[in-house]
């Protein structure tokens, strides 16, 4: 499990990008300004720094300048407000790997995550595999027992997640804010109805992966 250090000096920003960023698979530190955050990354380096440029001690800027002096090589993708091009270009240039500009799609974000994991030598992206089915992330391609299974992105997304936690009961309100990102104002009746899309296309046999567990949520798991 990848360790991901989130630099931000917003609470809610910062819990929010880590509650997210645990939910797909990582495992986040976090931190407020940028003191902090070089004590962090020196104590306990992390595999990637998502960090906001303006902080209220110094900017993100000199937190890659003094990560960089210490000879930490840890990849670094900003995350910022300031969307001008010379911004972009300086931070890039000091030795970041990314730079995402606010407001961002959580789903993009995570997934340029992973891309400068990759790069960087920090990530691989596993096929998941729950008894005969099987996702792959990145070629974004599903089989059941071999045989290929045509998804929508939005059942993509929602297998995705439930693949992730395979095993573990998940409720309707974590699934639509992982998967909706509250785009349907709550309402948790786009799950069961999309819960009921995926069990058609994947959950056609004997077997059944897709189990709902009543007054909680659903669950996707080996049958026993």
């Amino acid at each position: 499990m990848e360790t991901l250090l989130v630099v931000d000096d917003e609470p809610t920003v910062r819990e929010l990008l880590s509650a997210t960023l645990r939910f797909a698979g990582f495992a986040v530190t976090s931190a407020a300004t940028g003191a902090a955050a070089v004590d962090s990354a020196r104590r306990d380096p992390p595999d990637l720094v998502l960090l906001d440029v303006m902080l209220p001690d110094m900017d993100g800027f000199d937190v890659v300048r003094r990560l960089r002096a210490d000879g930490a090589r840890v990849p670094v993708l900003f995350l910022t407000a300031r969307d001008a091009p010379a911004d972009k270009v300086h931070g890039l240039t000091l030795g970041g790997d990314d730079y995402v500009t606010k407001p961002f799609d959580l789903e993009e974000l995570i997934a340029r995550i992973r891309a400068v994991l990759r790069r960087t030598g920090g990530s691989t992206v596993d096929t998941l595999t729950v008894a005969d089915l099987a996702l792959d992330p990145e070629g974004r391609q599903v089989t059941r027992d071999g045989i290929p299974v045509k998804l929508s992105p939005t059942e993509f997304r929602l297998l995705h997640y439930l693949m992730r936690n395979a095993g573990r009961v998940v409720s309707k309100a974590q699934i639509l804010e992982q998967v909706w990102q509250y785009d349907f104002g709550g309402d948790t009746g786009i799950v069961d109805t999309y819960i009921s899309y995926l069990r058609r296309k994947v959950d056609t046999g004997a077997s059944k992966l897709i189990q709902t567990v009543h007054g909680t949520g659903y669950v996707l798991r080996r049958p026993r």
